[in-house]
């Protein structure tokens, strides 16, 4: 598989990974999602302000209101924070 391919395997992957552990396997409950924050980007957790910021982030994912993540709001969060490293990294001298 190129990269490419990899990589989208393994974000389906991860959200699954995570969604079958409570309720409805095709969303992330709010204890599904902060699980999945604390151990594949333990670094966004690391950098909250206040204890509340990941309540926060999972309400603003939450598109439809329905109190979990879906997998189309899963892939909008990992797309922001996926550009957000891109634009921080674009001016450091490539390797």
């Amino acid at each position: 598989m190129t990269k490419l391919e990899v990589a989208i395997a393994s974000l389906i992957e991860v959200f699954d990974k995570y969604s079958c552990v409570e309720g409805n396997k095709n969303t992330l409950s709010k204890g599904e999602m902060k699980t999945l924050l604390e151990k594949e980007l333990p670094g966004i957790l690391g950098n909250a302000k206040e204890k509340d910021d990941c309540d926060k982030l999972i309400k603003d994912l939450d598109e439809n209101g329905d109190s979990e993540v879906d997998f189309n709001e899963f892939i909008i969060f990992v797309a922001a924070v996926t550009s957000l490293g891109h634009e921080r990294f674009a001016d450091m001298p490539k390797k």
